[in-house]
């Protein structure tokens, strides 16, 4: 019996993973976000060069032939490599563009259209003009899409409200660079009295309601 499992095994190998799907970027990636509200599922890719040009990709993947294709007119250029890539948590039913948020030197919202990225916005909140503290992450509110908290080697964390372009708040509960950011809500209170608080990342978590 042994003998006959061995040679069923010959004849019949098992068959290769059929949902690992691989896209060659010509460029060292740092930072990657995934979106399905795009006509077909998507991914930004952004690069890691060490100097001042790098740049976003959106790479959509094509369901006839179960492959990753690259548009030329989809990329813009980015000032550093950006440090996180986030899509809108909950974009409009029927909605054929995509928002896109970059984190580096600033904040930026990018808007994804089918032939073209364009920028929409640039959030900094440093009394200069041109210089910024580098962020090292943010986050994205899925309850209140509103809302992007960012993380900054600072020390400081901030919140944006994105729709009025203004800090919301600013909060200085570090002493060390902040490295990451993530939003969560309090699940024991009832919905009424639920309140927004993010997990910030140093060499250890601290949690900060809102």
């Amino acid at each position: 019996m042994e003998n006959l499992a061995a040679h069923d095994s010959t004849l019949n190998p098992k068959p290769k993973n059929h949902h690992t799907y691989t896209f060659d970027s010509p460029h060292p990636i740092y930072a990657m976000a995934f979106s399905t509200s795009s006509p077909s599922p998507c991914l930004a890719l952004g690069s890691f060069i060490e100097e001042l040009n790098n740049r976003v990709d959106i790479v959509s993947f094509d369901e006839e032939t179960f492959t990753f294709r690259s548009d030329p007119k989809l990329f813009f250029e980015h000032q550093y490599p950006p440090t996180k890539l986030m899509f809108h948590p909950k974009p409009l039913p029927g909605q054929t563009q995509s928002l896109l948020a970059s984190s580096g030197e600033f904040l930026r919202l990018w808007r994804v259209k089918e032939s073209a990225v364009e920028l929409c916005s640039v959030f900094n909140n440093s009394k200069s003009a041109e210089f910024c503290s580098p962020l090292t992450s943010f986050d994205w509110n899925q309850a209140e899409p509103r809302r992007i908290g960012t993380s900054s080697i600072d020390t400081t964390c901030t919140v944006w409200d994105i729709e009025r372009g203004a800090v919301e708040t600013q909060l200085i509960a570090h002493d060390k660079e902040v490295y990451d950011i993530a939003w969560g809500v309090l699940p024991y209170l009832p919905p009424s009295q639920r309140t927004d608080l993010f997990e910030s990342l140093i060499s250890g978590i601290k949690n900060i309601p809102l």
